[in-house]
């Protein structure tokens, strides 16, 4: 890892990224030089398969149908598991994802009819009794299905703790049920999250007690309703800081329950972020995570944050994380018939990037190579170690602007935001405040373990290596992609939002000058 000075002196000489991902040899990182020529025995032990996947439209379940689909191109058949929505049918569904840039590669590799071909959609919704799966589907499904991955699940930190249960929790155990009548079953991956035992700073791969019994939770959550189960929310969780953490790890006990009867792993990855690497860099579909906070830090209105400046988070880059799940899932199909069950996808073992640095270096890209449109003011701010600065800075900061402004806009007659926005910014610092205050790190032996039995083919293709993470490339990547596929910004806006950031510069020096000058003079007349 380069030092954070240093990378900022070779960033001015940085192009844009190009957006459609290019292989290419030299940036790609190799093991012991070139690729070797051993078979890719992933990609064999996957041939042949059929496979299940809940919550394949989420950020996650998109990058691994991807991988799979591109790096294992003689799976048999693909289930999705799709939610009918807004009147659409299921594998009409399945072409809008497939619209999203993210598979523009693979469509071409593979060609759109071939590869629709393998994929077929399973009209159902996990938060459904008997997951609204049809008796013709669960024939299919029994039959055929050898591999099951299941990613659906709320990531909603301040969701209703019903609805929680219900979709994170009981939508596991029906998936489990079903997994038992799975007559050619080798392998359910259930894909859960490094933080759901919370109370435990050093996580190692192996089971924990859940914080209550997941079957009576179940059966409270279906006998009382949504009110009923909002009043006693905070007794319930205890100690625990939100419904997903709590929900997460009920459901993890659910699938340790069924290790002496099927072939159940667990998989942990930590917080997932916009790919590194392939198959389209800095690409996420969500403002999720660290995506979020560059683009609030980015148009203004993000100022203060309460958080150890030296504290750190687990993040992996999605592609790495999924990765690290294919490979896990290869281990339990090709070796020996008693292997690990759970396995971390994380990174804080072996690199540790501080909030600070993310934060300076993000906003450095944001402010110098890949402004925004629509500036609100000129990005600045700082993290704060102390909650009642931090407090006193978000209204004067915060709030105070976002009244006003919203004030103007009420006065000519258009519809105010920034209130709107400053809540959702409050609301999600009452979830960030605590894993940004708090350090967990998570034991990786399983891909240590991974990366010896690989062979260069392989540690090529599906790499879970310890990564040399240019930050800069990486965050104009992200930042490139947030603007084209987010926030809908086009390229050629971006010498105009340039010209608008160095506006926004003279604006703001201008007004602290005025204010310092004011505060100057206030004193003088004061004290003199």
């Amino acid at each position: 890892m380069y030092h954070m000075v240093d990378k900022l002196y070779n960033a001015k000489n940085m192009t844009l990224p190009k957006f459609a991902y290019q292989e290419n040899e030299e940036e790609t990182p190799t093991l012991d030089g070139e690729i070797g020529d051993e078979e890719d025995r992933v990609a064999k032990t996957f041939a042949g398969q059929v496979l299940f996947i809940t919550g394949g439209t989420g950020f996650l379940g998109k990058v691994l149908v991807e991988k799979l689909l591109r790096a294992c191109p003689d799976i048999k058949k693909l289930y999705l598991l799709i939610r009918p929505k807004y009147g659409k049918d299921p594998q009409v569904r399945i072409k809008d994802i497939f619209s999203n840039v993210l598979f523009d590669t693979l469509k071409q590799q593979r060609g759109e009819e071939e590869l629709f071909k393998q994929i077929q959609a399973i009209s159902g919704d996990v938060m459904l009794p008997d997951l609204g799966l049809s008796q013709g589907d669960r024939d299919i499904l029994a039959n055929e299905v050898t591999i099951v991955y299941h990613c659906a699940a709320t990531i909603r930190f301040d969701e209703q703790l019903r609805k929680a249960v219900l979709m994170n929790t009981r939508g596991t155990k029906l998936m489990l049920d079903l997994a038992k009548t799975l007559k050619k079953l080798k392998l359910f991956a259930y894909v859960s999250t490094a933080y759901c035992h919370l109370h435990i700073k050093k996580l190692y791969e192996k089971p924990y007690a859940p914080p209550a019994n997941p079957h009576g939770v179940i059966k409270a959550c279906e006998w009382l309703k949504d009110e009923e189960v909002d009043l006693i929310t905070k007794q319930i969780l205890g100690d625990i800081p939100n419904t997903y953490a709590y929900t997460k790890s009920l459901a993890e006990a659910l699938v340790v329950e069924t290790f002496d009867d099927l072939p159940t792993v667990i998989l942990r990855p930590s917080i997932v972020i916009p790919i590194w690497k392939e198959p389209l860099p800095g690409w996420t579909d969500n403002i999720n995570g660290p995506t979020g906070l560059l683009i609030g830090a980015g148009k203004g209105v993000l100022r203060t944050m309460y958080c150890k400046s030296s504290g750190y988070g687990d993040f992996l880059p999605v592609d790495i994380a999924v990765n690290g799940m294919i490979v896990a899932s290869w281990k339990n199909l090709y070796g020996p018939k008693v292997t690990t069950r759970i396995a971390h996808m994380t990174s804080s073992n072996e690199i540790k990037i501080s909030w600070a640095e993310i934060i300076e270096l993000g906003r450095w890209v944001i402010e110098n190579k890949l402004p925004l449109n629509g500036v609100v003011w000129y990005p600045g701010g700082s993290m704060k170690s102390n909650y009642y600065v931090h407090y006193i800075c978000m209204i004067l900061f915060h709030w105070i602007p976002a009244i006003f402004i919203d004030a103007l806009l009420i006065l000519l007659r258009y519809q105010p935001v920034l209130c709107r926005v400053q809540k959702r910014i409050t609301k999600g610092f009452e979830v960030f405040e605590y894993y940004a205050n708090n350090v967990w790190n998570f034991d990786n032996g399983v891909a240590v373990e991974l990366r010896k039995m690989m062979n260069k083919t392989e540690r090529k293709k599906y790499i879970i290596e310890k990564i040399d993470l240019d930050l800069i490339d990486y965050f104009q990547h992200c930042v490139l992609c947030a603007r084209r596929c987010i926030l809908k910004e086009s390229d050629d806006t971006i010498p105009a939002a340039k010209k608008h950031m160095k506006v926004m510069w003279f604006v703001d020096r201008l007004c602290k000058i005025i204010f310092y000058s004011f505060m100057i003079y206030w004193l003088y007349t004061k004290l003199f």
